[in-house]
């Protein structure tokens, strides 16, 4: 027997409603794998209705339950399976879970070993679990997709949102001018981040105040996105994390929709960043993992700055 831990499951597809924590099999690495002892995870907004919680593909198939949710880790490898040879037992580690595997609101996870890296030395682990998801995307959607370069224009629609606040400081570390979207209680926190401007998207419409933009990134859809169009510079691109979209008809603009992977070498970039001072995750509280439910509930009716972070042991 390999033991037991304690974890937050969902035995039946649904809402916060359906998780509870309890005792459950400790998991065995397979070939490839790592076996972490979660020290922190945190919940993202959405993840409950996405397919890939659930099921054996992003779009739908097998389901595959209990599922544990929460896929972002920091932690410290407790056992490597085979064929693993860049980790050590005892190193710390932190990563993005891959949405078709069971998360880390549990005591232990197994994780691909080429999904984790070293966590970030002047992080602890609450804040390294708020990294790898939201941060990964504001960096593949900046990087690898607009290709961002310093010097360069970009907005970044919902700058205090989990996404754009670390699109605005990566943006701003690589040297681009930084416009930001925000509510207008977030203008000072997203200007401290690193927005030259920012934009009260209640009291004022973004595309009077900007033009000749590089990049947008799009966090937020809808009629924002549909208006972005109008900044962009000719052969500008917006890169958006909420649904498939192409450039009206007559724009010279480039469109971009992608789900974030998990990614070590964009996670070794992050933690560069952050331990040369130029990322700060954004935590808005930490919460014991048996409080699971309740934080995947804030999600669906509360205005947050940064993650909600479980503290696991």
């Amino acid at each position: 027997m390999n033991g037991t831990m304690r974890a937050v499951r969902g035995h039946r597809r649904g809402g916060p409603e359906e998780l509870v924590y309890e005792v459950a099999p400790k998991p065995v690495p397979g070939h490839g794998d790592v076996l972490v002892e979660v020290r922190a995870t945190s919940v993202t907004p959405g993840e409950l209705d996405w397919d890939a919680t659930w099921t054996d593909a992003s779009d739908g198939g097998m389901p595959r339950l209990p599922v544990v949710p929460s896929k972002e880790v920091s932690g410290v490898v407790a056992e490597l399976g085979h064929g693993v040879t860049e980790f050590r037992p005892g190193e710390a580690v932190y990563g993005l879970i891959p949405f078709t595997r069971d998360g880390a609101a549990a005591e232990y996870v197994t994780v691909p070993a080429e999904a984790l890296a070293p966590k970030p030395g002047s992080l602890d682990h609450e804040r390294a679990a708020a990294l790898p998801l939201a941060g990964l995307t504001a960096w593949q959607g900046l990087v690898l997709h607009a290709g961002l370069t310093a010097g360069q224009r970009v907005l970044v629609h919902g700058g205090a949102g989990g996404v754009g606040s670390f699109a605005v400081q990566i943006a701003a570390a690589l040297g681009a001018e930084v416009t930001a979207t925000a509510s207008a209680g977030d203008v000072d926190f997203v200007r401290g981040l690193g927005a030259e401007t920012v934009i009260d998207y209640a009291g004022q419409r973004f595309e009077d105040e900007v033009k000749d933009a590089d990049v947008v990134l799009d966090t937020v859809g809808g009629d924002t996105r549909d208006r972005s169009w109008r900044v962009l510079r000719p052969g500008g691109v917006l890169v958006t994390v909420v649904e498939p979209v192409t450039p009206p008809e007559g724009v010279d603009a480039r469109a971009v929709f992608f789900v974030v992977e998990p990614d070590r070498a964009g996670l070794e970039e992050l933690t560069g960043l952050v331990d040369d001072g130029g990322l700060i995750p954004q935590v808005d509280r930490i919460l014991p993992l048996e409080s699971a439910p309740g934080a995947y509930a804030a999600l669906e009716r509360e205005h947050r700055r940064g993650k909600i972070v479980l503290r696991v042991s």
